[in-house]
């Protein structure tokens, strides 16, 4: 299977866990690492070439620190302008129709953070399901997603551990709704 991850740091080159997730999935083959503030500094996004990425690959991931309980700026840009009517969804937006879409993220607050009864309020199911819903309007199908916390205090080796989870992760995940496919 083919997988594009998308990785959408704004500051890839200062991030500890987003850093060490990309060069560990630079060296699998079937991946195809594409880092969003790397190839559009300026903000200005290739519509054509991001479409014809999403064409030669089966599944998505978009890898991003959470931002806000959201996705960076840019992220948000290019959902907006790459997942065009005619294309993504509606007459003949049958483009990512089965893919595979998911999400890894980092957040830097603990896993007990993001529970109902945390400071956060939301669990991380509840605050990806935006993703969720567009893979749903898209057509595709969504995988659980794959979650470090407590960013800021990850031990080089926990980091290490989390690379390695997040390949076996890619390796292994099912889609949450199987019987969809």
């Amino acid at each position: 299977m083919k997988t594009l991850v998308i990785v959408a740091h704004p500051n890839l080159g200062d991030s500890r866990i987003n850093q060490a997730w990309t060069q560990a999935l630079q060296a699998q083959e079937d991946v195809t690492v594409h880092v969003l503030y790397g190839v559009y500094p300026d903000g200005k996004i290739n519509v054509a070439r991001e479409q014809q990425l999403l064409d030669s690959h089966d599944r998505i991931i978009f890898q991003y620190p959470l931002y806000w309980y959201s996705t960076p700026p840019l992220l948000k840009q290019w959902f907006d302008e790459v997942l065009e009517h005619g294309w993504a969804f509606g007459i003949g937006g049958d483009h990512l129709q089965n893919k595979e879409i998911g999400v890894a993220i980092s957040t830097a607050g603990t896993a007990a953070s993001y529970q109902p009864e945390g400071s956060n309020l939301f669990t991380i199911q509840d605050i990806t399901k935006p993703v969720a819903a567009l893979a749903n309007y898209v057509s595709a199908v969504y995988l659980p997603p794959f979650v470090l916390h407590d960013a800021r205090n990850v031990t080089d080796e926990q980091l290490l551990a989390s690379s390695a989870a997040y390949l076996q992760h890619l390796a292994e995940v099912q889609p949450l709704h199987a019987e969809l496919r």
